[in-house]
């Protein structure tokens, strides 16, 4: 997921964070460890988007990643300064 952000917000400052240990056994889980995630995300590119369209930015650029092997991705992206 890293490298697939990397390359899609070069210059972007970004947390991924694995919260996966903290859902073991509820819904979603499959018991890779890599089902839950949280990322906070600045890009200059999210300027004048809303919170939807940052978000879908986001989930354009992982591609089928999230819903197939990650269960859920939350997602803070902000502007620089905000």
């Amino acid at each position: 997921m890293e490298s697939m952000l990397r390359a899609a917000f070069p210059d972007a400052t970004f947390d991924l964070s694995n919260d996966s240990a903290s859902h073991h056994g509820h819904a979603g889980d499959d018991g890779s460890g890599e089902s839950h995630f949280s990322l906070t995300i600045e890009w200059a590119g999210f300027s004048g988007m809303d919170r939807v369209a940052r978000q879908r930015t986001v989930n354009k650029a992982l591609g089928d990643l999230p819903g197939q092997r990650v269960h859920a991705l939350a997602i803070k992206a902000t502007a620089p300064g905000e």
